[in-house]
């Protein structure tokens, strides 16, 4: 603050900065007195995983045991028809592999007798339907898709649609797209095809104004209808994409003019209903959809992987779907494929059904999907606006309930069960992991609050905290977001929190990262939360886990010297401040002060460790033993061993760090109400420095400094030699600096002012006296505009400075009238 023009006029008012606002005034109040403080820490490091993939590189999981990052898809590796139960049980196949058309053509053939008729079905014979559905059955097309056997796999477009011809009826239909029949299928002439295709629309206003009806017992207009639909709107789509060779080089053009093709044929099938599993030929629309697969571009794939899920595949057909989009997300300049496309919606569909289990490995892929997209800033904003955060926690409570057993033999019952823990864990990896992502976008903590995130996240620690992958996720996460106020009460709030954290810290004490990241965030919960302090207390060995961690480290970083892990010192830090903050509440801290183990802990690190190398943890210690240092009762070990304090207090006040220096200055004006101490002080010239901190112009630095001056200046032989040091005239400077904007401190000025004057004449009294006039006149004073601001600095200045300023007002007075002093 500026230095203040002091006028003898009492009506002149006097500006005054908003200061340093302390929590609320009944809080300043009540411990403004006090010297113990939280402490604060930077977040652990954790560095981007070089590569995509679904375990990282530090994961405890077995390279054999778990499922592939690295594999090759092809078309062939998709079964078609996808009718198969997804029980994983094969069907024998039949030896007789019959040729349908892909086609429907509502008024039947002369080809009726080369299709295989359907057994009659026993009891009851279907009348009315049934007969429309034979008709579907006997259906021919103009260009016939047939299944990839040995014989056609290598035929070309004109072999195979020569197998069977299409009637007149038939090609009257197609003029627009059977002139090209003789075409080549280069990269040219298919540019052509695609340029020039004609989709058939002039049916008649009545049978398109009618709705399609396609499940079974269909009248005979619905399936004209739906032959119509089929015959002008997909089958050009499907001749045009089986016309194609995938082992031809294309060009971005032809990608792109793929991509929109099975785009306008998503459209189409959404429009008529036809999706998922609603369309009697959605075999062939798939047996299409495979074959480009191996085309191998990752646009086309995606947009393929998006019409194949609308389809509602299942078994290894959506297993392999999965994993193509997992493979495609794997490369970082993709991402912007899944910002333009509708993919993303397609991938959190697949993660809210109810019976995970019979997706197993599919889910795994599709999660750990989303967890590299959720890496990409853009994508995270994009899935939060899709309810991400609530779509992940809703799965994993699913998986914690486990599936509905209904096997009868006990031996298969625990095989499965164990298989679907192992899948499970697999796939909380990869939940907890995007949840560690998106937790980096702040604009995600109110969908983690609102979705009680942080229940459903203790409960899976819970519940799995023998996997460390799992554990180390959602450490991550607490670290992340207990860094934010809201965050950390919710959490504190969260039943058993601390005592999980507890039981993690004792179960896995030498896993590093996950250690620093607990420790981490109990600091942050006790630095906020009283209730956290005592839980962390009261929860039964909780602070013998936090010593044994502290002796444990201690000692593998004094062992470890010459190379030094800043792992190991960054837990000491981070526990230290838990021990720090544990202490601001009077119950924990007079039994922390009481500990021989807590304290010989610090004292042995502040002898061993140097300020220069290992700042932070040094500074951390010494904060530690100014706050245990406020409880001086008859137990205390900090009391008892001031003497050996004091001397490593020393060391710290000659070190080039004002940090440490500020920190070493602070427990010297708790222990200075200790007589040995002060002449420990005295003796050692250390009030002479104690004074030069005065001049640094800082609050904070005045203020410990005002400390220690004043208990010194109890004693009265200490008296005469601070007033050689010149220590009235700089805390009449500091009074007159920083009164206005720390009421606090200037009372601190005050009482040592006041205790310097008890045995003689007070230096330059006239001058003081006029600060005191005008700072205990309230009108005189300036005060913030803000309402709360004001309320805080008034108190202050009403319960704190007041009382102690009018009485050292009023002696000044009188010796000035009498030139005598009270």
């Amino acid at each position: 603050m500026s230095g203040m023009e002091l006028q003898q006029d009492k009506s002149e008012h006097v500006h005054m900065s908003p200061g340093l606002r302390r929590q609320t005034s009944a809080e300043i109040v009540s411990e403004a007195r006090r010297s113990l403080r939280t402490l604060a820490t930077q977040r652990p490091f954790t560095p981007q995983e070089k590569h995509r993939q679904l375990f990282g590189e530090s994961s405890s999981r077995a390279h054999e045991g778990r499922p592939p990052s690295a594999f090759s898809l092809h078309g062939r590796h998709f079964e078609v028809p996808d009718s198969r139960p997804g029980s994983g049980t094969r069907l024998s196949p039949l030896e007789h592999k019959p040729r349908l058309s892909v086609s429907l053509d509502e008024y039947g053939g002369d080809n009726e007798a080369t299709l295989p008729k359907p057994p009659a079905e026993r009891g009851n014979t279907r009348i009315g339907s049934g007969g429309s559905r034979a008709r579907l059955l006997r259906a021919a097309s103009i260009h016939r898709l047939t299944f990839m056997t040995p014989h056609t796999k290598n035929m070309s477009l004109e072999a195979r649609t020569e197998v069977n011809q299409p009637d007149d009826k038939e090609k009257l239909h197609y003029a627009g797209v059977t002139e090209h029949k003789t075409k080549s299928t280069s990269e040219t002439d298919l540019h052509t095809l695609f340029k020039d295709r004609i989709l058939q629309t002039d049916v008649s206003t009545e049978r398109e104004s009618k709705p399609a009806r396609l499940g079974y017992g269909d009248t005979c207009d619905d399936n004209m209808d739906e032959s119509v639909f089929w015959n002008t709107k997909v089958l050009p789509v499907l001749q045009e994409f089986e016309s194609f060779n995938p082992g031809d080089g294309v060009s971005d053009e032809i990608v792109g003019q793929l991509c929109n093709s099975c785009n306008g044929l998503h459209d189409a099938l959404a429009e008529r209903d036809m999706l998922g599993r609603q369309c009697k030929k959605r075999s062939a629309i798939l047996r299409t959809l495979f074959r480009l697969i191996d085309v191998g571009s990752d646009r086309l794939n995606i947009t393929l992987a998006k019409l194949i899920l609308a389809l509602n595949v299942s078994g290894n057909n959506l297993l392999n779907i999965c994993k193509l989009v997992f493979k495609i997300s794997r490369n970082a300049s993709n991402d912007v494929m899944f910002l333009t496309d509708s993919i993303l919606d397609s991938l959190l569909s697949q993660l809210q059904c109810e019976d995970v289990w019979s997706k197993g490995e599919a889910v795994l892929y599709c999660v750990g999907s989303l967890k590299l997209l959720s890496g990409n800033s853009a994508i995270s904003s994009l899935l939060l606006a899709k309810g991400f955060i609530g779509t992940l926690l809703q799965l994993s409570k699913r998986l914690m309930h486990g599936p509905f057993t209904t096997s009868a033999n006990l031996t298969t019952q625990r095989s499965e069960g164990e298989g679907e823990r192992i899948i499970a864990g697999h796939i909380l990896v990869q939940v907890t992991a995007a949840l560690r992502n998106i937790a980096d976008q702040s604009e995600s903590r109110p969908s983690f609050l609102s979705n009680k995130a942080f229940f459903t996240l203790c409960l899976i620690l819970e519940n799995h905290r023998n996997d460390l992958d799992i554990c180390i996720n959602v450490a991550r996460i607490f670290s992340k977001l207990s860094t934010y106020t809201e965050c950390c009460h919710a959490l504190a709030e969260t039943p058993r929190c601390c005592s999980l954290f507890l039981d993690l810290l004792g179960k896995h004490s030498r896993k590093q990262d996950l250690v620093v990241r607990l420790l981490f965030t109990l600091g942050n919960l006790t630095s906020k939360s009283i209730e956290a302090r005592e839980r962390v207390y009261e929860e039964e060995g909780g602070i013998d886990v936090l010593l044994d961690l502290f002796q444990a480290y201690q000692e593998t970083l004094s062992s470890s010297e010459q190379c030094h892990a800043p792992e190991k010192e960054d837990i000491l830090v981070k526990l230290i401040r838990l021990l720090a903050n544990l202490a601001i509440h009077p119950t924990v801290g007079t039994a922390l002060a009481a500990n021989t183990l807590c304290v010989q802990l610090l004292l042995e690190l502040l002898g061993c460790r140097c300020v220069k190398k290992s700042e932070e943890l040094v500074i951390n210690a010494v904060a530690t033993i100014n706050n245990l240092s406020y409880y001086q009762g008859e137990s205390s070990v900090v009391r008892s061993q001031h003497t050996h304090i004091s001397q490593l207090l020393l060391k710290l006040l000659l070190s080039s760090s004002m940090d440490a220096v500020l920190e070493a200055t602070r427990v010297f004006g708790n222990l200075s109400q200790i007589r040995d101490v002060r002449h420990f002080i005295m003796q050692h010239k250390v009030e002479q420095f104690v004074v030069t901190l005065l001049d640094s112009k800082t609050p904070d630095v005045c203020f410990s400094a005002c400390g220690v001056l004043m208990n010194l200046s109890a004693d009265p032989d200490n008296r005469a030699a601070l007033r050689v040091e010149a220590t009235i005239q700089k805390l009449i400077d500091c009074l007159h600096d920083f009164g206005p904007q720390d009421w606090h401190l200037a009372s601190v000025v005050c009482q040592t002012l006041w205790n310097c004057s008890l045995d003689g004449e007070l230096q330059h009294s006239q001058k003081l006296l006029e600060i005191l006039q005008l700072y205990t006149d309230r009108g005189a004073l300036q005060w913030p505009s803000d309402d709360g601001v004001r309320q805080v600095q008034e108190a202050c200045w009403e319960l704190l400075f007041l009382p102690v300023a009018e009485r050292l007002r009023q002696r000044l007075h009188i010796e000035d009238t009498t030139g005598i002093i009270l």
